[in-house]
């Protein structure tokens, strides 16, 4: 079985760890996504997320999603609800349009964020 591919990236999330699959720009996906590991999407999907590991949306991604993760770290553009049983990051210049449930939530200056945050344990 061959090793998995990796692809540098820049602006990588620190707390991301290794960055086991990743939906390049250009790339297109509709569907259902399921994953394990740490995902980072930088081009466009339009669906549902589901995992309990880590989602890194790039900076010029676009997805259109429900969203159920572990963790997600925001650096793009995400229309849809977001549920992470851990941690929310939304970095500049991230935009998320959608209500966020999160134990843990993190905001960098120049984010938009439109909608409503539940933060409760999980």
């Amino acid at each position: 079985m061959a090793a998995p591919l990796l692809v540098p990236t820049p602006a990588r999330p620190e707390n991301a760890g290794e960055i086991t699959t990743l939906l390049g720009r250009g790339a297109s996906f509709e569907g259902k996504l399921t994953f394990e590991g740490t995902v980072r999407i930088d081009g466009r999907l339009t669906g549902e997320i589901h995992s309990d590991d880590v989602l890194v949306v790039g900076e010029g991604a676009e997805i259109h999603a429900e969203i159920t993760v572990g963790t997600v770290i925001v650096q793009g553009t995400v229309v849809g609800n977001i549920r992470a049983k851990h941690g929310v990051e939304l970095r500049a210049p991230g935009v998320v349009r959608g209500n966020l449930h999160t134990p843990s939530l993190a905001v960098e200056r120049g984010v938009v964020f439109d909608g409503q945050c539940t933060m409760t344990a999980s």
